[in-house]
């Protein structure tokens, strides 16, 4: 069903299309919420905003760009607009799960635990970016959206697209360096 059929059924009131539609897009919300709020307490709450106001103005949805285009750039301002709100009882709480190793797996689960702990230190590295950063890398990279995509949903002239790319990449390729040269380092002094 393509988007222009999607967006006339749910205005129709065929609630299994709209049921469609979030899931088709769900991903995407939740990773563009995800990269903008840090607060993952808050997350759930902002995406399913999103998909409300996706609804609401469903009508006046014209078919200019892609459906995924005009809901992306709903869940950005939405939350941007949560990231500029002052916050309340702001707590820190680290609920990052631990992996344990299983013997009989040793070698396997070893491999798994390091995967994982690399993803969880980009992701990290990732975060600490600048929102800017961080949203259109996660556009570009995660959603694949093109640079006119991005634009439509930031409003940000391509140019600035470009440079927020090309600084983020440059800021996580010297962490990542440092991070491999800490690691050199480590076990050049483990083995003397």
């Amino acid at each position: 069903m393509n988007d222009g059929e999607l967006v006339r059924q749910i205005l129709n009131g065929n609630s299994n299309a709209f049921r469609f539609l979030v899931a088709k897009h769900q991903r995407l919300v939740l990773h563009i919420v995800g990269r903008i709020v840090q607060r993952q307490e808050d997350v759930e709450d902002i995406c399913q905003d999103v998909f409300i106001k996706v609804f609401r103005k469903l009508k006046h949805f014209r078919g200019d760009s892609k459906l995924s285009t005009w809901i992306a750039k709903i869940a950005y301002n939405t939350s941007i607009s949560h990231v500029r709100k002052p916050l309340k009882n702001e707590h820190s709480y680290d609920e990052s799960p631990g992996l344990i190793a299983n013997e009989k797996d040793g070698e396997l689960n070893q491999r798994k635990i390091e995967k994982e702990e690399a993803k969880k230190y980009l992701l990290e590295m990732i975060e600490e970016l600048p929102v800017h950063y961080r949203t259109v890398l996660t556009l570009y990279h995660l959603e694949e959206f093109s640079y006119k995509e991005i634009e439509e949903i930031t409003e940000m002239p391509e140019g600035t697209i470009k440079s927020y790319l090309s600084r983020a990449r440059k800021i996580l390729k010297e962490k990542l360096e440092k991070v491999v040269e800490i690691e050199k380092t480590n076990i050049f002094t483990d083995y003397v």
